[in-house]
């Protein structure tokens, strides 16, 4: 299975290049559920076009770059919103399973027409869970690493969503799309060592049985 993965964008001064950068664990973690990862280039003219003839099977948005819309972000890059935009239009129109991951719920919720918030003291730390999912692939998961300055407050959400679990103080670590197979999850399951089992059956679970159709 291929599935499209978006990339961050740095920028590197001394060379004055804006570079499209990917967590090198992305492509074992993938790898490890016989997943082929494709990254999404952020300087296509249509990255609709681009994506739709590459036939993908799903679709991640990663981790990185605060949304451009946010007042008060850091590392924000226009190009990535829009070409983020564009993998979720076609994905909408063709039913492509899309999870996405830290930064990539956040831009889910805001596409959407969610909104969100900045979240103190969830940067390099782990925290518990609560609540009690709807969808079986969050049963397993009670602890999560946490990287992230912005989420998704309770009152946040956009209509479309269903909420599946909450940090300890409200914000939204988890949901599920009403109609379409996809997700959104605040923590990284590339960054744990070694890859939770959990992470692996969630992933499964959205690109390969597709969330929503049962």
């Amino acid at each position: 299975m291929r599935i499209a993965i978006t990339q961050r964008v740095e920028v590197v001064a001394s060379h004055g290049e804006r570079r499209d950068c990917l967590d090198q664990q992305w492509a074992p973690f993938l790898e490890a559920l016989g997943l082929v990862a494709l990254p999404v280039p952020n300087s296509l003219r249509s990255p609709e076009q681009w994506l739709d003839g590459q036939a993908v099977d799903g679709v991640v948005l990663t981790g990185g770059n605060d949304l451009s819309s946010l007042v008060g972000g850091s590392n924000q890059a226009r190009e990535r919103d829009r070409t983020e935009a564009a993998c979720l239009s076609l994905a909408r129109s063709r039913r492509i399973p899309v999870l996405g991951v830290c930064r990539g719920m956040q831009m889910l919720n805001h596409w959407l027409g969610g909104r969100l918030e900045p979240v103190p003291g969830h940067t390099a730390v782990r925290h518990q869970l609560q609540g009690t999912p709807s969808e079986i692939a969050f049963d397993a998961f009670t602890e999560v690493n946490s990287f992230h300055d912005w989420g998704v407050p309770a009152g946040g959400l956009a209509p479309e969503l269903i909420p599946q679990l909450f940090s300890e103080d409200g914000f939204i670590e988890a949901f599920t799309h009403k109609s379409l197979p996809w997700a959104g999850i605040m923590w990284h399951p590339e960054r744990e060592t070694p890859f939770r089992e959990a992470d692996k059956a969630l992933f499964n679970r959205i690109f390969r049985e597709g969330l929503c159709r049962h």
